[in-house]
């Protein structure tokens, strides 16, 4: 990695660190399509894992108190689950058919987002949302808006819903690390990066919370819209 693309990284890294933090979710929107255009799909995928299982570390740490472990235990597990399975299928598939089966894979998001959407299907589906957007993060590096949906359906208030997903996402990405690392998918050129994207982790983390408490409920509703305008978009148009 040149000069050059580890500064594209990193700048990529804050801004979705800072938003990550800010909404609760919205990290991978950013970091997998500048890191799958620097390091190609896979590794892209792999590194985006890395960096956002730590930030999420950091994320837990600064929301600690208002994470909901009670209300958020069954999405917690199921992503888990479902991000173990994906990132599975996506270490065992041949490099020619990645590109089509993250196609598909995406596909299948938008549908089950556009179904959850519906009143009479959202109530009861965090559990399958859940397990969906571990799938489909573990194979194409984001879950599209299929967490998000699974959280507001917790019916949570602003600071706890971002404590919820910032869990949620450590669980996710912290096993598709796992995953990825055993299968030599990150090498020595991971770990520098990691290392030159600390610092930006404990920033970034700590301006997405002063701004998720300044924004009110209104505002945190317009940023986490917009974070879910952003991840149906990229289900759209890939």
């Amino acid at each position: 990695m040149s000069a050059v693309e580890l500064a594209f990284v990193l700048a990529a890294s804050a801004a979705a660190f800072t938003t990550s933090a800010a909404a609760g979710l919205g990290g991978s929107l950013i970091l997998v399509p500048a890191l799958a255009l620097v390091l190609g799909a896979k590794e892209g995928v792999a590194l985006a894992a890395l960096l956002l299982a730590l930030n999420n570390v950091a994320k837990v740490v600064a929301y600690r108190r208002a994470i909901p472990l009670r209300a958020s235990a069954a999405v917690i597990v199921l992503t888990i689950v479902g991000s173990a399975a994906g990132a599975s299928l996506l270490v065992a598939a041949p490099e020619e058919v990645v590109g089509p089966v993250v196609i598909a894979s995406i596909a299948l998001s938008l549908l089950f987002e556009r179904v959850a959407a519906l009143s009479t299907v959202r109530l009861g589906s965090a559990p399958v949302l859940a397990f969906a957007s571990g799938a489909t993060s573990g194979f194409s590096g984001t879950s599209g808006p299929l967490k998000g949906i699974a959280l507001r359906n917790l019916d949570l208030d602003r600071f706890r819903l971002a404590g919820a997903a910032s869990a949620v996402s450590l669980a996710g990405d912290a096993t598709k690390t796992a995953i990825f690392a055993e299968a030599s998918l990150l090498g020595t050129e991971s770990i520098v990066v990691a290392v030159c994207a600390m610092p930006l982790m404990v920033a970034a983390t700590l301006t997405g919370r002063r701004l998720n408490r300044r924004l009110g409920e209104r505002g945190f509703a317009v940023l986490f819209w917009t974070v879910m305008a952003g991840y149906s978009a990229r289900l759209a148009f890939g």
